[in-house]
């Protein structure tokens, strides 16, 4: 990877990997792109950032025809809650964005990632140590859109030869970036409520187990798939990962550790619980292990340990930025 756009940079991954990008790649070469251009956010400000609307083919081409890229990596995407709210705009930005980036990396011979999902799974696949290769029936806008997301990928390398790779991302929690409508998300607005209230509400059942992932973990998952050689690859489209599973139950308690007082009890989303319950209760990722080495640092409690520590370190230097202000 030698010059890279980033769509969708504005969102919880792009935010993270963007600025990973400019540690490793050099600022100069990653152009960040989103259809917003927020003030004193630093994506935006600390290097080369465009304004870019996934669905506008033309303006998409051009620019990676200006700025000479030769890896594209697409990101933007409605999430799992939202998309179901609004299935058609969800089918329509996350299909009709993903084929205009796929002919634009077919036309300029660009090396592709775009991730899908857990997301991808349905009821009838099997729900413990769900296999690489297995049934996809999801019962949801997203997932439909992850599987088509897929499998588009898969002709776009075996029909044009596009260098296309992918992972299906578990759920993802991060400190730096709130989250933006998925299913998962109970996962990091915990950690959030327990600084700020010392306890929290869930919008997931108890006994719900889903597969998670630390930001860094997911973003070291990124590079180190686009930077395996091709010639290693055998699922390209998309590699099941995971760090971890769990339950609200057990991420309470993993908090508990840290702040025996946190509290919790339950006020569950009927549509996000029917979402969580029809994705698997874990995942095997042994295939992107062998093929290009994936091994996630961070378990549970360590996760809870660098969340907390994390968030209060933010909390405190916002509100002693509201008091400078103040005066």
């Amino acid at each position: 990877m030698r010059r890279i756009l980033v769509t969708g940079s504005l969102g919880q991954i792009g935010s993270e990997l963007v600025e990973r990008l400019r540690q490793d790649f050099g600022i100069e070469n990653v152009i960040a792109t989103d259809i917003r251009q927020p003030i004193n956010n630093p994506v935006v400000d600390n290097g080369i950032f465009e304004l870019l609307d996934v669905m506008d083919y033309q303006a998409m081409r051009e620019m990676v025809a200006s700025y000479q890229v030769d890896t594209l990596i697409h990101l933007a995407a409605l999430l799992s809650a939202v998309a179901e709210a609004k299935p058609q705009v969800g089918w329509e930005l996350n299909m009709g964005g993903l084929v205009n980036a796929l002919e634009v990396a077919r036309e300029f011979n660009l090396k592709f990632f775009t991730p899908s999902s857990i997301g991808a799974f349905g009821p009838n696949t099997p729900k413990d140590q769900t296999p690489q290769d297995t049934i996809q029936r999801p019962t949801t806008m997203y997932g439909v859109t992850k599987v088509a997301g897929e499998l588009l990928c898969d002709y776009y390398y075996e029909k044009f030869g596009v260098d296309t790779r992918g992972v299906r991302f578990p759920g993802l929690i991060s400190y730096k970036t709130l989250p933006g409508g998925g299913t998962t998300d109970y996962a990091v607005d915990i950690y959030y409520a327990a600084l700020q209230k010392g306890h929290y509400d869930c919008f997931i059942a108890p006994g719900t187990l889903m597969d998670m992932m630390y930001m860094p973990d997911a973003i070291d998952a990124i590079i180190q798939l686009m930077t395996v050689e091709p010639e290693k690859l055998i699922h390209r489209n998309a590699f099941n990962i995971s760090a971890m599973s769990f339950d609200p139950e057990m991420i309470k308690t993993s908090i508990q550790k840290v702040m025996p007082e946190f509290t919790m009890t339950y006020q569950v989303d009927p549509v996000r619980q029917t979402i969580a319950e029809s994705w698997p209760n874990s995942i095997d990722s042994s295939c992107a292990i062998k093929e290009w080495g994936f091994a996630p640092k961070y378990d549970l409690d360590a996760m809870t340990c660098e969340m907390l520590t994390k968030l209060s370190e933010k909390f405190k230097t916002e509100k002693t930025k509201m008091r400078e202000f103040s005066l």
